[in-house]
């Protein structure tokens, strides 16, 4: 994963329900990840540094 990658949560994380999709916008060191969560119109919800196993690539089905 990568810095502008769109992503989303593999289980739920500190309020934020399993499948919340975000845009990292900083990668720290490869572990951890600034991630910029969105809800379903594209609002910003929360800004979480997340670890690495908490995220997966999101993909359009």
């Amino acid at each position: 994963m990568k810095e502008l990658d769109v992503v989303e949560l593999k289980n739920d994380f500190r309020g934020l329900s399993k499948g919340t999709r975000g845009t990292i916008v900083l990668e720290y060191d490869g572990t951890l990840f600034e991630v910029e969560f969105v809800d379903s119109t594209g609002k910003t919800v929360d800004v979480l540094t997340t670890p690495a196993d908490q995220l997966k690539l999101a993909t359009d089905s």
